[in-house]
């Protein structure tokens, strides 16, 4: 699995992506905990953080697999 990481999660994990060795589908809550043991400094964005599948945001329920791509999406501001 690719998980791609944006804006402040770029310098949190020193890369803008990485690849995952996933065996069997994670589901949101342990993808964040593999997520956190490899970047610890992540969880000082988890709470703000939202994470998307192949395009479209996760819910709780969201399973990922290892041909999936996530994307960690930061909190954005525009005017």
């Amino acid at each position: 699995m690719r998980v791609l990481f944006f804006a402040q999660l770029k310098d949190a994990t020193g890369c803008d992506s990485v690849e995952l060795a996933v065996a069997a589908p994670l589901s949101l809550e342990q993808l964040w905990a593999e997520l956190l043991e490899k970047f610890p400094a992540l969880a000082a964005h988890r709470a703000s953080v939202r994470l998307a599948r192949n395009l479209e945001y996760a819910g709780p329920q969201t399973l990922f697999n290892h041909d999936d791509e996530a994307a960690l999406i930061p909190p954005v501001s525009g005017g």
